[in-house]
């Protein structure tokens, strides 16, 4: 069962956070629901992603996916590199080869 709406990507750089957000009410009075995150840590020449959060009760509807597209789209603007520590995100960039170049190894 699909949601509909509009999912927007928010990126809150104090927080270091980009949260998917479901708008259902087309006039914008209310409807927003938090579907999702991407938590990262921001360095010189990387942003390390740590973490992509998709709760049970909306997975499967391609949000994650959606989401993790429009970081590494928001990231490889400002030049900077990826570490994907984040297990989906590594999965994500392995099926998804237009942002290997992105990816910088993880440390073990």
């Amino acid at each position: 069962m699909a949601d509909v709406g509009t999912l927007r990507i928010v990126h809150s750089p104090a927080r270091e956070r980009y949260e998917a957000i479901l708008s259902t009410d087309p006039d914008g009075m209310g409807g927003d629901e938090t579907v999702g995150y991407v938590d990262y840590v921001s360095e010189t020449y990387q942003v390390v992603l740590t973490h992509t959060v998709i709760p049970e009760h909306y997975s499967g509807r391609g949000y994650a996916g959606q989401l993790v597209r429009a970081v590494l789209d928001d990231i490889r603007g400002s030049g900077k590199q990826v570490v994907p520590v984040c297990s989906y995100v590594q999965r994500f960039i392995e099926r998804n080869p237009e942002y290997a170049d992105m990816a910088v190894a993880v440390p073990q």
